[in-house]
């Protein structure tokens, strides 16, 4: 009887197991099961399917054209694809877009885009469907579109379509693409950047921030990373040495770009830490292109990456915040808006763990928001200081931090660090040893908050900042006498971008390098350059040892 009935059981379920396999392959051929149900298969697309694109342009002295197709049917991506350079001509795509379940028998799913002037079927090898056909839309879109039942559902669905420029754009967003061939075709193309379209197959990929950890040997590499100045498009190179790029012009975002990937390569850092003016402002007119251009090369490498801004950031298209919540977004990044109630965006802590799988923090990376220009130019001219509710937050999250149970239960000596913008006033001082070189006067802020003196309370072992390009010294400051004990070392990360000036005593483009030792409880300093003397560890320094900021 108990034979029977255990042979019974297992006929039934091999039974059920291959019924739900072939209804599983109906249903993905042929759509036979109901909504309520097939909106919970696995191959469902719960987002919305793209089912046509078409381009708007029109001319901002005509009172008879518009750039806004009938919005009960489109919907716009709001890029104008001429930037605003010129004053005849506005561009924009434009998107139809269903949900899968409002979708007939009469609508076709968007699954390839390519872009150029001849029909990209014409010279092909495999013969299309009937209703794949490639169809053809003005700038040199050419669409193919599937009406096959399951289309919606397919991995090659186009669920999301975007807008970047440029000859050096580049995608970095996990399931999307850039679209194959030339830019968009667009009359008077020679006056802007080209036009890239890009687009997303299938749902969001859901992404998982990385854990940044001590490696087995106790070491943890920080390379950090200031004043990129990125353009949208190439960019233009200010006093570059040499004036050239690969035997030709100078291109001021690649010739940067390769320096950060040759380094990210030789150097290997376990995060790279951005301090400031990744954008230049004033040349971004699309500042989304030149945030795709310094991540991707730290996603393509799955290296962690943490940002602050600087003063031109936010002097493009898009607001602090905006750029914020898109470098949230990335793959590999660790950025923070930080609390609300406090003054900047990106005021936040960067976790490194203790080796393995614990779950110990053995070191605390401080990154904070310098803001921009004075808010006060007629008492403070210049730049813009830390504001007491930003110091204060630092305070209270140094002193919670020494009682976390992550912080209480690590057995080595912790050695925090500091990274902002805009150097502190305490850079000034001519007094104080230095390490590197003093090229150009700190355009620090004017009114001194007095940040320098939080970060030696709390036992901050050194500070970074990017702004001034052609400074690169580390300065040491001192507890006051009579002790004189060196206390905080005062970095500058060197500029890297060749959209940034440069101009002083013949400056090299440089990175900073931090060789953090838990072993020994020591930290190490150095700098790389782009020209000249590539190999060379710059300024090779210690600057704590045995837990302790030393002198040089």
């Amino acid at each position: 009887m108990t034979r029977r009935l255990t042979r019974a059981v297992t006929q039934f379920a091999i039974l059920t197991v291959a019924v739900l396999v072939i209804v599983y392959f109906l249903d993905n051929r042929y759509r036979v099961l109901p909504p309520s149900i097939h909106n919970y298969m696995p191959s469902h697309n719960r987002d919305y399917v793209i089912t046509d694109i078409a381009v708007a342009t029109c001319s901002p002295l005509s009172l008879f054209s518009s750039c806004v197709l009938d919005p009960t049917k489109w919907e716009r991506i709001d890029k104008d694809l001429y930037l605003g350079k010129t004053w005849l001509r506005q561009g924009y795509i434009h998107v139809q877009r269903k949900n899968e379940n409002t979708l007939t028998r009469e609508d076709k799913v968007v699954v390839d885009i390519k872009i150029g002037r001849l029909d990209p079927g014409a010279a092909g090898t495999k013969k299309s469907r009937r209703d794949e056909k490639w169809e053809s839309r003005d700038a040199g879109i050419w669409l193919k579109r599937s009406g096959k039942p399951h289309a919606s559902d397919s991995a090659e669905a186009i669920t999301e379509v975007d807008v970047l420029f440029g000859p050096d754009a580049l995608e970095p967003r996990p399931g999307w693409s850039i679209a194959q061939g030339t830019s968009l075709l667009l009359s008077g193309a020679d006056q802007i950047e080209e036009v890239k379209l890009t687009m997303r197959k299938g749902p969001p990929v859901k992404l998982e921030q990385p854990t940044p950890r001590v490696s087995k040997a106790g070491k943890f590499k920080i390379m950090q990373v200031a004043d990129l100045h990125l353009s949208t498009g190439i960019g233009l190179c200010r006093d570059a040495v040499p004036d050239e790029y690969n035997g030709g012009k100078c291109e001021a975002d690649p010739r940067t770009m390769d320096f950060i990937g040759k380094m990210l390569d030789q150097e290997k850092p376990d995060l790279v830490v951005l301090t400031g003016d990744q954008i230049n402002g004033e040349s971004a007119p699309d500042a989304q292109t030149a945030v795709f251009k310094f991540a991707a090369p730290f996603i393509e490498r799955k290296i962690p990456y943490a940002t602050i801004f600087g003063n031109h950031d936010d002097e493009g298209s898009l607001t602090r915040s905006r750029l914020m919540s898109l470098i949230q977004s990335l793959p590999y990044s660790l950025s923070e808006p930080g609390p609300n109630d406090v003054d900047g965006v990106g005021n936040y802590v960067v976790e490194v763990l203790a080796p393995i799988s614990s779950t110990h923090s053995a070191l605390s990376l401080y990154l904070l928001d310098t803001h921009g220009y004075s808010p006060d130019e007629n008492q403070f001219r210049g730049y813009d200081w830390l504001k007491k509710s930003q110091i204060d937050w630092f305070t209270k999250k140094a002193e919670s931090l020494k009682n976390a149970p992550s912080h209480v239960g690590y057995t080595h000596i912790r050695m925090d660090m500091a990274f902002i913008h805009i150097p502190l006033p305490e850079y000034r001082d001519k007094n104080n040893d230095i390490i590197g070189t003093w090229r150009e006067n700190p355009t620090a802020p004017v009114f001194n908050s007095r940040f320098k003196d939080a970060l030696v309370q709390q036992g901050i072992s050194a500070v970074s900042c990017g702004h001034d390009h052609a400074n690169d010294y580390c300065m040491l400051s001192r507890t006051p006498s009579p002790e004189s004990k060196p206390a905080l070392w005062m970095c500058y990360g060197g500029g890297v971008g060749f959209g940034g000036y440069g101009g002083y005593e013949n400056y090299i483009r440089r990175i900073r390098i931090f060789e953090i030792d838990t072993n020994e409880a020591r930290i190490t300093t150095y700098k790389r350059v782009e020209y000249n003397e590539t190999e060379k560890r710059v300024d090779d320094q210690i600057i704590v040892d045995g837990g302790r900021v030393i002198a040089k």
